[in-house]
């Protein structure tokens, strides 16, 4: 059997080193990619994104396919009415595999996979010194991010340990002043590539996170994962698969507004932000 994987370009890193996936098409637009990939004369089609493109895809190509259940509804539920029984305890890892079940592929309960580009990884990095601890400060929305004053409230409670801050250029710039008021901490937000904040993952004495990509990157080479949980909640069912046994959830679960959406916001709805803000640094340190 052959493995092909449809994806967008800005994500290929991802990818781009595991050895089960044989080859990899990028997408670019609709009708160029239906065109491209029709010449693969598919099987079947295991649709792990399930939204109108990836539908339209399947749907042009004629062929049997299976989306994964993405439960959008009952999440839509769960916000409007706060009953977290109407989703079903089980990770979208699980609910990845019931697409597959037409394939007879199971589940080896190995937990995640994430393979290093080794040549993308400077020298500088592989020199890091251990041991450190890694603090994820970015994230794809405003109230799932941990907010600066939290970021810096840690680092101060853990100043016995050398820190490395991982996030983006936009995260640079709302913690650009953390290493004058933390000198334990190494700020490298924005300066590195994927592989490179892995391996500083992978090497990390642990974890400090948000719902983040790089959470679950953690989760993959069993790092203990401190994750903090903003707006959302792990119900949805992005939590750390398979972590450290360690590991654990920190989350504000007396908020009567939360959670407040299935993804994010750019800013709190209701301007106080209480479900990070309000989180107990002691609890994590």
């Amino acid at each position: 059997m052959k493995y092909i994987f449809l994806i967008k370009p800005k994500f290929v890193s991802v990818i781009e080193k595991n050895p089960y996936i044989d080859k990899i098409h990028l997408f670019s637009n609709i009708s160029d990619t239906i065109n491209k990939i029709k010449q693969e004369q598919f099987d079947f089609i295991v649709d792990l994104q399930n939204n109108r493109n990836s539908r339209w895809i399947c749907w042009r190509l004629g062929i049997p396919n299976k989306p994964f259940p993405k439960l959008n509804f009952q999440k839509l539920l769960v916000v409007w009415f706060k009953v977290k029984k109407l989703l079903p305890r089980k990770h979208i890892v699980d609910r990845y595999f019931e697409a597959a079940q037409p394939l007879r592929i199971s589940n080896d309960l190995k937990g995640l996979d994430f393979f290093i580009n080794e040549e993308s990884v400077s020298e500088k990095i592989k020199n890091f010194s251990a041991p450190y601890v890694v603090l994820v400060s970015g994230g794809s929305y405003y109230t799932k991010k941990i907010p600066y004053s939290k970021i810096k409230e840690i680092c101060q409670h853990l100043s016995s340990k050398n820190i490395i801050l991982l996030g983006d250029d936009k995260d640079f710039e709302e913690t650009k002043n953390i290493e004058k008021d933390c000198p334990n901490t190494i700020n490298l937000c924005g300066k590195l590539n994927l592989h490179e904040s892995a391996y500083l993952v992978k090497h990390s004495e642990f974890v400090i996170t948000s719902d983040t990509g790089l959470m679950h990157i953690a989760a993959a080479f069993k790092k203990k994962i401190y994750s903090l949980w903003g707006n959302t909640i792990p119900e949805f069912g992005m939590y750390p698969y398979m972590p450290h046994p360690e590991s654990k959830i920190i989350e504000n679960k007396n908020l009567w507004c939360r959670p407040c959406s299935k993804l994010g916001y750019s800013h709190c709805p209701l301007l106080h932000f209480e479900c990070m803000k309000g989180l107990d640094v002691k609890n994590i340190v």
